[in-house]
């Protein structure tokens, strides 16, 4: 057998070099060799060989003779973690979660674990920052002092697979990816070759012994997830965490998910026993005002499957030769844009206001149904007045003036109602051909026309 040898493969071609140079002899693209270790004289066979690894070969079937399959799941026990997942654990998904440190991925993994457990599943914990007493105290704050969760202190990936190989656990949690380091490589643990090459075990391991494996992450100062981008391509699902750390609300979102929707969402609020699962988010991103004020309007939104309720407060003040734009939880780039189609087509100027919008309660929006409900909230701040009581707005505003249709406007209005909104103004396609009881729809076509309607409501 051939004995295995360290190579730098470049990220751009593909060539080897036998050692590590600033400059890729074959392309000469700079700092573009990454270290990867070859079991095979021939570096190619290798490089195919590994990739083959993640899916086992299998004969070549017409689609229409394949038969479909859905996925048996596991449930954990946190529903808004199951919501976000599909419906629980699929038998040998690989699961990368990310988030900010503190922010509490450990916690939950934790409770998800225990959760399991106690419903038949075999389960282990390996922990590569923290020591077995460390987690052990961790679980008695959090209410599991009789938890019967294995777990397993160890940063060696070869002692890791020993591990899960002699154990077969049906899910195990590795936390983190960064500090699990191979011997085959020199680089040190959390570098792009140890990260790729230890999660590729990892994730073969799950595909070949059915074994359900969540990987933690680590994250940069941007909020993306570290390590190469590969990563995320290897792994089924992937999970973002956030939410701030000085909030007991925490978000948890499906960018990938191989066996379910995406941008999914489940809330949970942080509590002296662990994560709870939040039912009614949309209570969390509602303000509690005693008295309608000016610059609030509330939207619906859709996360995956799940219309919320969020609440787009806007403040207009006098500001001086450079007026300031700023936006959170909002694309600031668009509040530019909105503002000058305020302008244009319904004659509400704000050149020397300073404009400052923000999303209640820390959500994140990308979707442009929220253009209407910034746009009101804004010309309620500019003048002064309220929205009426039970007020609330979606669509999207074109650069002609136009009011655009969102996706599910049903269902957003069935949310509202449920909700006790008793007005909305939406886009005239989004109207719905059988009234909804207990609310009043006004629907618009144009930008001036909802503000003629604005004016009306005072």
């Amino acid at each position: 057998m051939a004995k295995d040898k360290t190579l730098f493969s470049c990220s751009d071609c593909g060539g080897t070099s036998p050692k590590w140079l600033g400059k890729c002899p074959h392309c000469g693209a700079w700092n573009t060799l990454v270290e990867s270790v070859v079991s095979d004289s021939s570096a190619s066979k290798n490089r195919y060989s590994e990739r083959a690894g993640l899916a086992p070969a299998s004969a070549v079937m017409a689609l229409s003779a394949i038969e479909a399959q859905d996925m048996q799941r596991t449930p954990t026990g946190q529903d808004e973690l199951d919501r976000v997942l599909g419906g629980g654990m699929v038998e040998g998904g690989v699961v990368l979660i990310g988030g900010d440190p503190g922010i509490g991925k450990s916690t939950l993994l934790l409770q998800a674990l225990d959760g399991l457990q106690r419903s038949g599943q075999s389960t282990l914990y390996v922990t590569g920052e923290e020591s077995g007493a460390q987690v052990a105290l961790r679980a008695r704050r959090l209410g599991l002092d009789n938890s019967q969760v294995n777990v397993l202190a160890e940063t060696q990936l070869d002692k890791i697979i020993a591990t899960l190989q002699a154990q077969s656990p049906q899910v195990a949690v590795i936390d983190s990816i960064q500090t699990v380091y191979s011997d085959q490589l020199t680089s040190a643990p959390g570098s792009v070759a140890q990260v790729r090459e230890c999660a590729a075990h990892l994730t073969r391991l799950a595909k070949s012994s059915g074994t359900t494996v969540v990987l933690v992450g680590h994250v940069t100062k941007e909020g993306a997830l570290a390590g190469p981008r590969v990563l995320e391509h290897m792994v089924d699902t992937v999970l973002y965490f956030e939410g701030d750390t000085h909030s007991s609300y925490r978000l948890v979102r499906a960018i990938k998910n191989r066996f379910g929707a995406v941008n999914e969402i489940g809330v949970f609020a942080m509590t002296e026993k662990g994560l709870k699962g939040v039912s009614n988010p949309s209570a969390i991103f509602l303000s509690q005002h005693a008295e309608p004020v000016p610059g609030s309007c509330v939207m619906v939104t859709l996360e995956g499957t799940r219309p919320l309720l969020v609440e787009i407060q806007a403040l207009v003040d006098s500001g001086g030769p450079s007026p300031r734009r700023l936006s959170v939880g909002l694309d600031r780039d668009r509040l530019a844009m909105l503002l000058a189609v305020l302008h244009r087509h319904a004659g509400v100027a704000c050149m020397d206001q300073d404009v400052f919008v923000n999303a209640v309660g820390g959500v994140r929006i990308s979707e442009p149904a929220a253009d209407l409900a910034v746009m009101l909230a804004i010309q309620s701040s500019l003048r002064g007045k309220p929205l009426p009581r039970g007020f609330l707005a979606f669509g999207e505003v074109g650069l002609a003036g136009e009011v655009r249709p969102a996706p599910r406007g049903q269902e957003r209005l069935k949310e509202a109602a449920k909700l006790g909104f008793s007005v909305a103004l939406i886009p005239k396609a989004n109207a719905p051909k059988k009234p909804i009881e207990g609310l009043t729809i006004h629907a618009v076509e144009r930008v001036d026309e909802a503000v003629a309607v604005l004016r009306h409501l005072d």
